[in-house]
C-alpha cells in the first residue's frame, strides 16, 4: 500500500497503522556479512547464511525436527516447569519472568525433551532454547536432562543434547547450581550402563551448562563460530589482568586446543550424528549389542544401544570398524 493517497484531488499521508511494505518479513539481514537473505532460502539452508556460513540460532522444536528421522518425535516431560521456590524478585518477580518467557518463546521450559529415531537408532534428545530466559539451567532443566538419561538407561538408548545456554539460572540460586552435580551423576550411571552420550554445543554454551553435562559427552561436537566457555571474556581479562587470544572461546579455538572433538556445519550435523551412532552401536564392533537387542526385542529388529570402548573411536569413523 502507498504511504500517500489522493483525496478530493489532495495528497494526504496514510496513517502509520495502515502502511504495509510488501517485502516486509520476506528478507532477513545476516548479522555477520550484512547480506539480505530470503527467509525461504534461509529455511532451506537450515538457518545458515550461504555467503559467510553464519549459523543463526535455532529454536528447540526446529532443532528436533531437523534431527529426527522424518522430523517425527515424541515430546516428553512438558509438564516439568520451574517454580519460584525462593520468592526471588529483581526488577520484577520471577513468576512474571517465567510467564513472559513462555509467551515469548512458546515453550514450557528452556529445554525440550524428545524420543525418536535417528538413522533408525532409538535416541533421547534434549534441545535447549536460548529464547527462554537465555537457556538458563534451573531445577526444571536439570530434572528434564536427568529424566532423558534415566529413560535411555531403561530402554538401552543413546542420549544427545543440544546446548544453548547462558548458564545457571540466578533466580533459583543454589537450587540451580545443584543441577550441575545432579546431571553429572546421572551421566555417570549412563557411562556405567555403557550407553553413548553425544553433546552438541551451539551458540552460546556458557556457565554451569558448560561446567557440567555439555562437556561430558563421549563425543563433543560444536557448531561453527559458537561461543563456548564458562565465564565471559571480559570477566576473565579483568581477573587475570591479561589480554585474551584472538577468537578465544570460539568453537574453532576450542577444537585447536583439544576441548571439543569436531566442529560440524549444521547442514552436516544429522549425517554426522548418524555416522557416530552407526559406529557406537555397531554389532560387528560390539557383539554384545546384538545379543541385548535379541533378548530385549525378541528378534523384532528394534534398535538397541550399547556404549563401545571409546579408544580410537574417532579415528575409525571414516574407515571400516575393526
Amino acid at each position: 500500500m502507498s504511504w500517500f493517497r489522493k483525496k478530493d484531488q489532495k495528497v494526504e499521508a496514510v496513517p502509520a497503522n495502515e502502511r504495509h511494505v510488501k517485502t516486509e518479513g520476506v528478507f532477513q539481514k545476516c548479522p555477520r556479512c550484512e547480506t539480505a537473505l530470503s527467509r525461504r532460502h534461509l529455511e532451506e539452508s537450515l538457518q545458515v547464511c550461504p555467503h559467510c556460513n553464519h549459523h543463526f540460532r535455532l529454536d528447540a522444536r526446529l532443532r528436533l525436527a531437523i534431527t529426527f528421522d522424518g522430523g517425527e518425535y515424541e515430546e516428553l516431560d512438558s509438564e516439568v516447569t520451574s517454580i519460584d521456590a525462593l520468592g526471588f524478585v529483581d526488577t520484577k518477580p520471577y513468576p512474571e519472568r517465567l510467564v513472559q518467557a513462555k509467551q515469548n518463546s512458546g515453550l514450557p521450559e528452556a529445554i525440550i525433551n524428545a524420543r525418536g529415531l535417528i538413522g533408525d537408532h532409538l535416541v533421547f534428545v534434549g534441545a535447549m532454547d536460548f529464547s527462554f530466559l537465555g537457556g538458563s539451567m534451573g531445577s526444571a532443566v536439570g530434572e528434564k536432562v536427568t529424566r532423558i538419561i534415566e529413560r535411555a538407561i531403561n530402554e538401552r538408548a543413546a542420549v544427545i543434547t543440544f546446548s544453548a545456554s547462558g548458564g545457571a539460572r540466578m533466580q533459583e540460586g543454589m537450587l540451580s547450581l545443584m543441577q550441575m552435580a545432579k546431571v553429572s551423576a546421572a551421566l555417570s550411571l549412563l557411562e556405567e550402563a555403557r550407553l553413548p552420550f553425544i553433546s552438541v554445543l551451539t551458540d552460546p554454551t556458557t556457565g554451569g551448562v558448560t561446567a557440567s553435562f555439555a562437556m561430558l559427552g563421549d563425543v563433543i561436537i560444536a557448531e561453527p563460530k559458537a561461543q563456548i566457555g564458562f565465564a565471559g571474556p571480559r570477566v576473565i581479562e579483568q581477573t587475570i589482568r591479561q589480554k585474551l587470544p584472538e577468537g578465544f572461546q570460539s568453537a574453532e579455538f576450542l577444537l585447536e586446543h583439544g576441548m571439543v572433538d569436531m566442529v560440524v556445519d549444521r547442514r552436516e550435523m544429522r549425517p554426522m550424528l548418524i555416522k557416530l551412532l552407526n559406529f557406537m552401536v555397531n554389532p560387528e564392533v560390539h557383539p554384545q549389542v546384538a545379543q541385548v537387542a535379541l533378548a530385549n526385542n525378541n528378534g523384532k529388529g528394534s534398535s538397541t544401544i550399547s556404549q563401545p570402548e571409546t579408544s580410537g573411536a574417532l579415528s575409525k569413523l571414516d574407515g571400516q570398524p575393526k
